[in-house]
C-alpha cells in the first residue's frame, strides 16, 4: 500500500499529514507508529490525519509516535488551518479536534491564529486523581532535578490535553528534561499521563520554557504546552495576560483574553515536503 503524505512543522516541532479526504486508513494507531518512525518510516512527532465533517471545515486527528492518540496539539492546528485557509481562500476557518471545535484565522506575515478555547482548570477537567487546587499540585520533583524551592509545586491545566508546569528559573537550559519529563508524565496523580512543562520568567511579557510530550518526549516547541505554560504563568500572576513564549524551535505569542476566556496562539508554520510512504 502507498500512501501520500505532506511533511510540516511549526518551529520545528513536525508532522507527516495524511488526507483521509482522499484515502482510507482504516488502522490508525498501527500506521501511525510506522510512519512515525524516524528510521523506518517518514519521521515525526505526530502523524495528522485529515477528514471532512459537518461540524467544522476539517477535522484532525493526532496520533504520537507509540500509537497513542493526542486530544490536542497547537502547532499542528496551525499547520492544518493554513492547508485549509489556502484551500478555501478565506481568512477564517474552523477546525474539528477530539473535544471541541478550534476557529483559526490568518495572522501578519503569513502566520496563523488559533483560537484554542477556554483552559480547563478544575482538577476533574485536567483530569487529576483526586481533588487538588491545580495552582499547586503537590508533586515534588526528584532531588536529582536540583530544584529546591517548594514554589516548585507546578500548576496543571488542561488545553485539550492536560499538562503539568514546572518553573525552575535560570536551571532551565539545564536543566534533565528527557530524564524528569517521562518521571513526570507517568504520575500516579495523572490518570491520563500529561504533558511536561518546564518554565522560566524572563520578564512580564517573556517566559522561556522546554518541553516533554505525553507519547512523544522532547520536543523543540509544544502549542498547547504553551499555551498550558503561559496559563500557569498567569495564574501565578508572574506575568501579563499577552506574552511570547521562547522555545527550542522558536516563539508563540500567546494571549489569555478577558473578556471571553479564550487562548489565543500565534505563530508559524512551515512546509517540508512531499512524499509516498510504502507501508
Amino acid at each position: 500500500m502507498t500512501i501520500n503524505f505532506l511533511k510540516m512543522h511549526g518551529l520545528g516541532n513536525d508532522f507527516v499529514i495524511l488526507d483521509g479526504r482522499k484515502e482510507d486508513f482504516p488502522d490508525k494507531e498501527k500506521l501511525s507508529q510506522k510512519v512515525a518512525d524516524r528510521h523506518f518510516g517518514a519521521g515525526c512527532d505526530q502523524v495528522i490525519f485529515l477528514s471532512s465533517t459537518n461540524k467544522a471545515d476539517i477535522r484532525m486527528e493526532i496520533f504520537n509516535p507509540d500509537g497513542s492518540e493526542a486530544g490536542m496539539c497547537g502547532n499542528a492546528a496551525r499547520c492544518v488551518g493554513d492547508i485549509v485557509l489556502k484551500e478555501k481562500q478565506t481568512g477564517t476557518i474552523t477546525i474539528e479536534t477530539k473535544f471541541y471545535i478550534l476557529s483559526a484565522v490568518r495572522a501578519e506575515q503569513g502566520q496563523v491564529t488559533v483560537d484554542m478555547g477556554e483552559p480547563r482548570l478544575d482538577w476533574q477537567q485536567i483530569p487529576l486523581a483526586r481533588e487538588e487546587d491545580t495552582r499547586f499540585v503537590p508533586i515534588m520533583l526528584p532531588t536529582s532535578s536540583d530544584v529546591e524551592d517548594s514554589e516548585n509545586y507546578p500548576v496543571c491545566v488542561s488545553m485539550g490535553n492536560p499538562h503539568c508546569v514546572f518553573f525552575v528559573g535560570g536551571k532551565i537550559e539545564s536543566f534533565p528534561v528527557s530524564e524528569i519529563g517521562p518521571i513526570i508524565e507517568a504520575h500516579e496523580i495523572f490518570p491520563q499521563k500529561t504533558n511536561v512543562e518546564f518554565v522560566h520568567i524572563k520578564d512580564r511579557s517573556t517566559i522561556r520554557m522546554r518541553v516533554w510530550e505525553r507519547g512523544t518526549g522532547v520536543t523543540l516547541a509544544c502549542g498547547s504546552g504553551a499555551c498550558g505554560a503561559a496559563v500557569a504563568s498567569m495564574r501565578r500572576s508572574y506575568v501579563d495576560r499577552k506574552i511570547t513564549v521562547e522555545m527550542d524551535g522558536g516563539n508563540l505569542l500567546i494571549e489569555w483574553n478577558e473578556s471571553n476566556n479564550h487562548v489565543y496562539m500565534t505563530g508559524p508554520v512551515a512546509y517540508v515536503f512531499s512524499g509516498q510512504f510504502n507501508e
